[in-house]
């Protein structure tokens, strides 16, 4: 049955990677941002080992006082039935003192040893938490070169479509140039004919207006 789970867990954990790879070729920025997300998780709970450990370090201390409170007054005490000849008084409050003292002992290398985890915990926190920052710094450095990938990308269509659509446009002007060229050469063409007709008219009247003035002479 145990081998059934690893199985099971295996292909479980093979898939997953399998679809990560996939979106990673797609998308590496997502993956890098659910990477980011998981981390996040873990600092988190570090986090709450800290505030945990410290809560604990806090109440080893205070059962530590406690102890060493109750060991330095069963050992007053103690004295005080000494002197008194109070053998039976005198027996309970020196075992209740070595009780303590035992305990007050025991709290403190706990307290110690809490001290220590707690240190080593904040430690790692703060690496942690500086390796994160250096993650989503190295994120937004990745971003700002997918962005300047995807800007030279988009630069390229644009370009290579505005070229397309500027030499139709060049085309286009030069279709419109030849078009005003053959007005103007039919504009002129009629002009020029027009011209000469109101030209000869011009002299042929000229010319009779000679002639008859010769005949009448």
């Amino acid at each position: 049955m145990a081998n059934l789970f690893s199985r099971i867990k295996n292909s479980v954990a093979t898939d997953l990677h399998e679809a990560l790879d996939q979106k990673e070729q797609k998308n590496p920025i997502a993956v890098l941002n659910q990477y980011l997300r998981q981390c996040e998780q873990e600092v988190e709970k570090v986090r709450k080992l800290v505030e945990r450990q410290y809560l604990l370090k806090e109440e080893f201390q205070k059962e530590y006082q406690e102890a060493a409170r109750l060991a330095e007054k069963r050992a007053y005490q103690a004295d005080i039935a000494s002197k008194a000849g109070e053998e039976q008084l005198y027996e309970f409050a020196h075992q209740e003192q070595l009780h303590y003292q035992e305990r007050t002992e025991r709290l403190h290398q706990s307290k110690q040893q809490a001290e220590k985890h707690l240190h080593d915990l904040e430690r790692k926190y703060e690496e942690m938490k500086h390796k994160l920052k250096d993650m989503y710094i190295k994120r937004m450095e990745l971003m700002g070169k997918e962005n300047i990938a995807r800007a030279h990308h988009r630069m390229n269509q644009v370009l290579s479509s505005t070229s397309e659509y500027g030499n139709q446009s060049y085309n286009k002007f030069e279709e419109i140039e030849q078009y005003l060229e053959r007005i103007e050469h039919g504009i002129n063409s009629s002009y020029f004919r027009n011209t000469i007709d109101a030209k000869i008219e011009k002299l042929e009247k000229e010319m009779k207006k000679e002639e008859t003035a010769a005949s009448i002479s």
